[in-house]
């Protein structure tokens, strides 16, 4: 099958379909390069996909990839990241082997057929210039022929008319001589042109067609076998990253399986572990006493409008704020007449106006009793004026051992670091002493020095350290009754901290102090047996109650929130600058708009 033989008269037809062939391949070319963008831009934004999610580097969020269910995440992210990576070869391989591979072809096929139909059309113009000579010579014998024919009759017409003279007859004869042998001559031409054409016309179906045809034969065949391979590559490039992605989504597999709920639960106990034991069993007060008895933590809890009552802590609670420590300065006050609906925010809060710390000290020391003055005093001056204290003693006593722990480590690397580099520079000054020309020893003496000094400054604080963690292991196991139920209140009791009171310091109304030029200090406030005196001691007395007329939202701290309807406890009625004093347990306290409650004083209270 051949077609040289069964086309050989199908020129026309095989040079469009040759150049049919061309634009198959090369639309094939241009889906896989298609192919390859799509490749590539998936791998693109999975790797933006797995970027977007990975943890910030000093981050909180990064602290909590350490569970297993993050940790297994984390993996699936950087497993992603490779899943990527296998697309990008994808695309790279077929754009070598494929998309390259083929252009190249293409350019070299179009070269090739151009030169096979060049050819083929040369031979055609061959035989049609033949075929022309033929014609000619076929019309020139023809012609011959007819002239020959004519001067025969001629002179046989002069040769029977008695009246021609002889000379006449002998010129005619001569001259269908002459057109006889004219007519040789042309029928000898044509015949040899006539050969010769059929020969011609023989090679040309036979032999030189046939060639081209084949070859151009071959050309297509080549051509569909190229295309069949890099379809075949087209597979087999997807098949050789499939063991790869398979590992990826094994590893996401292991990753997953790796989860374990319990580890993670633990590691949560270890993170937020306090230390501290649950409080121990409230005693029962009696309140069936006269109205003049000391005010208990729960006297007033069923009268609060969600009528729950609030468990009591040792006296203390972390809400308990006291006026000279607020964070955020409450509005103005209103009128005395005013509703709650005409000033939404509130009133201003206590001492408002800036005054010196020791005259405000004066003021709680003579208007309260002493004691529990000194213990207001050293509650309100829970002040973070810096960062947090370098014992973390602010943490609960298991979080600092935690912390303390970690500090001791880190400075055991640092120490095992520059210990590295004092050994380096010991052998490079021995090189030294024993080879002078490599270096002077004494070059590295200073250095060696600020080693030393370094590795002294941190065995110094991992000393410190590691005293303030034997303190805290060896005060973890003795919990007594008044630590298990002081553990809501440990922040407020472990952070206070001082500011140096100078008569020029003055103290804002959010309970922050403030100098124009002073810069941000801290002072710890040690725990004491004679701090634990002050806090057995009562809370203020009552000077009698008071009815809430409407709601008030205690948003600012040293405010408290109540109900409309709510009976409270007065303990400190109004100095004139808009606010009552009210209790609601022992646990709860703080300042209410004296516009917003009716004050029923006590009758003894009312007499002093």
């Amino acid at each position: 099958m051949s077609w040289g033989t069964e086309l050989w008269d199908q020129f026309d037809n095989l040079e469009k379909h040759t150049q049919w062939g061309i634009d198959v391949l090369e639309k094939y070319i241009k889906f896989v390069k298609e192919r390859t963008e799509i490749e590539l831009s998936y791998a693109k934004q999975l790797r933006n996909l797995s970027k977007k999610y990975q943890p910030k580097k000093n981050s909180k969020e990064e602290e909590e990839y350490r569970y297993t269910s993050t940790k297994a995440f984390l993996a699936t992210l950087n497993e992603m990241n490779d899943y990527a990576g296998q697309h990008e070869v994808i695309s790279e391989n077929m754009t070598s082997l494929i998309t390259g591979e083929l252009t190249r072809y293409v350019q070299e096929l179009k070269q090739e057929r151009k030169s096979h139909f060049h050819d083929g059309r040369k031979a055609q113009q061959h035989i049609e210039t033949c075929w022309k000579q033929l014609e000619a010579s076929k019309r020139r014998f023809e012609r011959d022929c007819k002239e020959a024919d004519r001067a025969q009759q001629y002179f046989e017409k002069m040769d029977a008319d008695i009246n021609v003279t002889k000379a006449d007859v002998e010129k005619a004869r001569q001259q269908a001589q002459l057109r006889h042998q004219m007519a040789e001559d042309s029928k000898a031409e044509y015949c040899s042109t006539l050969q010769k054409f059929n020969s011609e016309q023989h090679d040309h179906y036979y032999t030189h067609i046939p060639n081209i045809f084949q070859k151009i034969q071959e050309m297509e065949e080549r051509r569909i076998v190229r295309i069949g391979e890099s379809m075949k590559t087209f597979a087999e490039v997807d098949r050789q990253v499939i063991p790869i992605i398979g590992k990826c989504l094994d590893e996401i597999t292991k990753a997953a399986e790796s989860i374990d709920h319990k580890n993670d639960s633990q590691m949560v106990i270890e993170a937020f572990k306090s230390g501290f034991e649950p409080p121990g069993d409230v005693d029962f007060e009696d309140f069936t006493q006269p109205m003049k008895r000391t005010v208990s933590e729960s006297s007033l809890s069923n009268s609060r409008g969600d009528g729950k009552s609030e468990p009591k802590f040792g006296g203390k609670s972390k809400g308990k704020l006291w006026p000279f420590i607020k964070k955020n300065k409450p509005p103005p006050p209103p009128p005395a007449s005013a509703s709650p609906s005409a000033v939404p925010n509130g009133p201003q809060s206590p001492k408002q106006q800036k005054e010196p710390l020791s005259h405000r000290f004066n003021e709680f020391m003579t208007s309260k009793p002493k004691i529990h003055c000194f213990r207001s005093l050293k509650r309100g001056l829970s002040l973070k004026l810096g960062a947090g204290p370098e014992d973390f003693s602010n943490l609960p006593p298991e979080q600092r051992r935690k912390k303390l722990q970690q500090k001791v480590d880190e400075l055991n690397k640092d120490i095992q670091k520059e210990m590295d580099q004092r050994d380096a520079l010991t052998k490079m000054k021995d090189v030294y002493i024993k080879n002078p020309q490599m270096g002077d020893p004494a070059s590295v003496d200073h250095r060696l020095a600020e080693l030393g000094q370094n590795i002294e400054k941190l065995r110094l604080e991992v000393q410190k350290f590691e005293g303030w963690l034997a303190e805290v292991e060896g005060r973890l196991p003795m919990r007594t009754e008044q630590a298990r139920r002081q553990s809501g209140l440990y922040e407020a009791q472990n952070t206070s901290a001082v500011n140096s009171c100078a008569q020029d310091r003055e103290s804002s109304p959010d309970g922050s102090y403030t100098e124009e030029q002073s810069q941000e200090t801290e002072m710890k406030v040690p725990a004491t047996d004679f701090d634990d005196e002050f806090d057995d001691e009562e809370p203020l007395p009552t000077i009698g109650t008071c009815k809430a007329l409407y709601t008030f939202e205690g948003q600012n701290e040293g405010t408290i929130s109540v109900a409309e309807g709510e009976m409270l406890y007065v303990i400190e009625e109004d100095k004139g600058d808009g606010w009552t004093r009210i209790r609601r347990n022992e646990d709860e306290e703080g300042y209410v708009p004296t516009s917003y409650v009716e004050v029923y004083l006590d009758k003894n209270a009312k007499d002093s």
